[in-house]
Order: structure tokens, then sequence, then C-alpha cells
């Protein structure tokens, strides 16, 4: 199947399947308003496929790749679901002792294939990285996108908050992590960056989320470490939080950049969706990995 872009498609479409991709609309809503955008002998049902992950293109390291070792950790979460379980990676010939660690967050999904990626993405970048999975209670990612965000929708919420953060510790506390953290995430995981920056100010050195959720004024003033955000200029609805999140940032004299990437939509990095944008993705991933190195050596 080839690659299909952003370019191809309508944007209204386009910000039509962010609501069904962030649960404002169910499938069968999405059919019915997708359907004026079904020509050419395209059905709605193909055009929803189409715009759907596919899971071929993340392989950018692949799983068996010689330079990263892998493995599915268990750590325990107290004050959360018990037992959590996440994929950990590191390069397989890691010189000079312990590395920093970097944690990385999935989407409103569970662990797919895509992120899974993208932690080896940050191993062979010199790092530890540490993917935890929310729906580790629930059996795990069920390969299936639709299915992990239905399962992920399910559990509660302030649960998960408190996996990540036993996650955080969890790397934190690791023989192979040399204690300095950072985060990184997107969409549902970028607001989990964003909550680990204030939750685990003594923790969390350095946090690159990418279009997530902001915090409140009076919790973003608890941040200790640095930010990198990444936002997409066509995201109106993650970008609505950007503004107060800035203004509080400014008065809380936060260490922050921030980047809008012009011309692109939520989920610009996931290399597995039309909404990838290769130049934006790749900008914004050198500009993360640069951060981590600066924040976390």
């Amino acid at each position: 199947m080839n690659r299909r872009t952003a370019q191809e498609f309508d944007q209204e479409l386009l910000d039509l399947y962010d609501y069904y991709a962030h649960g404002q609309i169910d499938r069968r809503a999405f059919i019915d308003r997708a359907a004026k955008f079904a020509v050419g002998g395209l059905t709605a049902v193909a055009l929803l496929e189409m715009l759907s992950p596919q899971y071929s293109f993340a392989a950018q390291v692949p799983k068996d790749d010689p330079r990263v070792h892998t493995d599915y950790l268990k750590y325990p979460s107290p004050e959360g679901s018990g037992e959590m379980r996440g994929l950990f990676a590191k390069p397989a010939k890691a010189a000079g002792g312990r590395l920093p660690g970097v944690l990385v967050v999935h989407e409103n999904r569970g662990l797919n294939p895509y992120i899974e990626d993208v932690a080896r993405r940050v191993a062979l970048a010199g790092f530890v990285a540490f993917a935890p999975d929310a729906l580790y209670p629930v059996g795990g990612y069920p390969g299936n996108d639709d299915e992990g965000r239905a399962l992920q929708q399910k559990l509660d919420g302030k649960k998960i908050t408190e996996d990540f953060v036993a996650a955080a510790r969890f790397l934190h506390a690791h023989p192979d992590c040399n204690g300095s953290i950072g985060v990184t995430g997107f969409c549902f995981g970028g607001g989990i960056a964003n909550t680990l920056a204030w939750r685990l100010p003594e923790i969390v050195k350095a946090a690159a989320p990418y279009y997530g959720g902001q915090p409140s004024a009076e919790n973003a003033a608890k941040i200790k470490g640095s930010l990198l955000l990444h936002y997409a200029e066509l995201d109106s609805r993650v970008n609505a939080g950007w503004p107060a999140y800035e203004k509080a940032l400014k008065e809380a004299k936060i260490d922050y950049e921030a980047y809008i990437y012009p011309g692109v939509n939520h989920g610009f990095h996931n290399d597995t969706t039309p909404r990838y944008d290769k130049a934006a993705a790749e900008l914004s991933w050198d500009r993360t990995i640069a951060f981590f190195k600066k924040k976390l050596s």
C-alpha cells in the first residue's frame, strides 16, 4: 500500500478523522459525515481505512535491529493499576556505563507499533528508553487502534496517570539509567508528558510533548525542568489551550521553547498515517534529541 499524504484529503475530512480518533464522534458518525467526500468510486469506509494507521510504515528501527536491545519489563504501580508493563530499549553496545533515560508515552490507544518504534529510535540516539502500555491491565495493546482506543476510554484516567508516574520512577531507579530523566509523548502522551513535568519536578529534567493537552496555571508553576513543546498549526483543538499555558510558563519563569509547525495537522510525527509530515517530523525529532542531549547530560 502506498503511503498517503494529508494533501490528498480535504482539511474538513482530516479534522473529522481527528474528532473520531479522539472519541468526539463514533465510527457511525464519521461514516455519515464523511459520505460527502466519498467520490470517484470511494466509500466513506474506504476513506476511514486510508486515514487510519498503516503500521507497516512504522519501522524506522526494526524490532530485530542489532544496534538496539529491547525487553518487556514489568514494574509496580501501587497507586495505579498494581502491576504494569512496558518496552525497555537501550543501545546494544552502550559505552560509558549508565545512560540518561527517556520515558516515551503513547497516544490514546495503547502501546502500538509506532510508539515501540519511537522507543527504539530514542535508544539508538544514546538513551535508555521506556514505553509503558496503559492497556496492560486489560491485556495490553490489542493489535488494533480502534479496539485500543475503546479499551483506554474504559480505564480510570486517574489510575492511568499514576501508572505513568510510577513508570517514570521505575526508569529513574533502573540500574541502566543514570537518574537523569526526560519524557516525550504524543497526543494523550503529550498531555502526560506535561503532567509528569509538574507531578515529578525533582525527577523530570526535560519534557518534550507533542501536541499535548496543557496543565492549569497552578500546576504549570510547579515545573522545575525544561520544556520543548511541539504543536501543529492546523490543530485548533489542542492549540486552544496554548496561549494560557504559555502565559503561565512565562509568569512562573519556566525554561521552555515552543514550536508551531506551519501547515501540518495533529499527529504529524506519526509516520503511519496520512497526517504525517516528513519535514516537520524530522525537524521536530532532531530538536527533541538535541534537547535531551543538552538537558540530560
